[in-house]
């Protein structure tokens, strides 16, 4: 992602380090909102372990992985610390565990949700995270800040949200797809689990980079086009 931006360091430093703020503003922001409602839902399905590793809480230091961070800044995607759960202390079985994985991903799309209606109902300027080219040549204001940082609000919890939901352990998406399989199905799904990692890597890295093939970004850039409008 940054590497994306470098060009502006030559151009404008300024530019580079207003977009390099937002987006750690808007990162900070999504992983602590995703992260917080995995250990919430957790505990209010009886699973007191979240709690206990002190990861009820809003303070985002408690939730942010080094190297997650550092990958997402870069390349685009990347991750919070994960939440601990004992899925065996859950009322509810593989449905309350399916519950509590889809709460993350839930909890960024409701924050890029928020991002956007204060755009739409005030007269803040959308300054889009993808469009480098716009950070140039502005007399910024205090509204074009809060614009940049509530649009990159909007796009990064776009893509914590799309990542986390891929049916692929050990994200998210694998165990929302393990709580409403048929069980036989779930069952059957369920043995993937191994390979998840792997397979993740070939989703991430070698289509992109070797074939051309994007399955988030597509996604990721429509959903956030919609909602902002452009």
């Amino acid at each position: 992602m940054i590497l994306a931006y470098e060009r502006l360091l030559d151009v404008d430093t300024v530019a580079f380090f207003v977009f390099l703020f937002a987006a750690m503003g808007a990162f900070l922001v999504g992983t602590t909102f995703h992260e917080f409602s995995h250990a919430a839902s957790a505990l209010a399905l009886g699973d007191r372990t979240a709690q206990a590793a002190g990861r009820v809480t809003l303070n985002p230091i408690a939730h942010l992985d080094p190297f997650g961070t550092v990958l997402l800044l870069i390349a685009g995607f990347g991750w919070g610390k994960p939440v601990p759960v004992n899925p065996y202390r859950l009322r509810g079985g593989l449905q309350s565990s399916a519950l509590v994985s889809f709460a993350g991903p839930l909890a960024n799309f409701v924050t890029a949700a928020i991002a956007t209606t204060i755009l739409r109902a005030t007269p803040i300027p959308v300054r889009h995270p993808f469009d480098a080219s716009a950070y140039l040549n502005i007399d910024w204001t205090t509204s074009d800040y809060i614009g940049l940082l509530l649009a990159a609000t909007v796009f990064f919890n776009v893509i914590l949200g799309v990542f986390n939901l891929l049916p692929i352990a050990p994200l998210d998406g694998f165990k929302v797809a393990l709580g409403v399989l048929p069980r036989d199905m779930a069952v059957e799904y369920s043995k993937t689990e191994q390979y998840g990692p792997g397979i993740l890597l070939v989703v991430i890295f070698v289509l992109p980079l070797f074939l051309g093939i994007s399955i988030i970004f597509p996604v990721v850039r429509f959903i956030s086009d919609l909602l902002l409008g452009t």
